[in-house]
């Protein structure tokens, strides 16, 4: 018996008609079904709804079914417990949810009976500093996880942010920019490349730092081993902290985060091999010869 936990898409009905259809399934065979309160509500299976910070607990599958957007909220409830996850895509191709929704019962009963393989991501783990504390990197306590990026940027159009880097306690450089980006290999293909990063294969293990439309004549990605600690202060007004896209909190002069690998990772599941290549060119078009 296996507890599967679904986190749905809010706005696509495809995806509330999947959910349903999962948990009868799932229910049939005498497994455990839990959702997120809000996800199922919104889907018509309250029965089933938990708190989000209780989801993770004794879960043996999360399934999400959306896009990548979707799996970014489902690694945020169930990462740190190593819950694996399995992706079920909804929308445009996606780089981490590549399974239709005509496989998912099949690939629920592969990976009830053990027939799958785990695929590990690097996440960031970002702690944030204020102004006077001690510059000590926690392991873990008081941590958040990113798996895509941490951007520190400004709060409103019309200023620029201005962050002082440190990269293992050794000044780097000030940076003058809207924004400035910490992403994983994962993330190099998400907001990180939109800013014009370039894209890394998840299968490295890195930190890649990106200015967003930087006001300085340096505005280049700087690629920094994931066993480096980036350390980032704010050194004029105040700037957002946004982590995989949710906004999280605001430093003042002073304060800054430090980003290190984290300790844990984001565990997928793969049922055959993941073309990490072929998603690449599919969706940007890359012609073969």
């Amino acid at each position: 018996m296996a507890t599967v936990g679904l986190v749905v898409h809010e706005h696509r009905p495809e995806a509330a008609d999947l959910a349903r259809e999962a948990a009868r399934w799932l229910t049939m065979g005498k497994h455990r079904v839990r959702l997120p309160k809000d996800d199922a509500e919104n889907v018509g299976l309250p029965e089933f709804g938990c708190l989000p910070e209780e989801l993770g607990d004794g879960l043996d599958l999360a399934v999400t079914l959306g896009g990548d957007g979707t799996i970014l909220r489902a690694v945020s409830l169930v990462s740190r417990q190593g819950v694996p996850l399995l992706g079920v895509n909804l929308g445009r191709l996606g780089y981490l949810a590549d399974l239709e929704p005509e496989g998912l019962t099949d690939a629920l009963q592969r990976v009830i009976a053990g027939d799958y393989v785990i695929e590990e991501r690097m996440m960031l783990s970002v702690f944030v500093q204020r102004a006077g504390e001690p510059p000590v990197i926690p392991v873990v306590e008081g941590d958040m996880w990113a798996l895509n990026e941490v951007v520190v940027e400004r709060p409103a159009a019309g200023h620029t942010v201005h962050v002082a880097v440190e990269v293992e306690d050794r000044f780097w450089t000030t940076y003058a920019a809207d924004g400035l980006i910490v992403a994983t290999p994962t993330g190099s293909t998400a907001y990180a490349f939109s800013a014009g990063g370039p894209i890394v294969s998840p299968n490295v293990r890195a930190l890649i730092m990106t200015p967003v439309s930087a006001h300085m004549p340096f505005d280049r990605s700087l690629i920094v081993d994931a066993r480096d600690a980036v350390r980032i202060e704010v050194t004029d007004r105040p700037a957002t902290v946004v982590i995989d896209g949710r906004e999280v909190g605001v430093l003042e002069k002073g304060d800054a985060i430090i980003c290190t690998e984290a300790p844990g990772s984001a565990r997928f599941v793969s049922l055959g091999p993941r073309d990490f290549y072929g998603i690449l060119k599919t969706k940007f078009g890359v012609a073969d010869r």
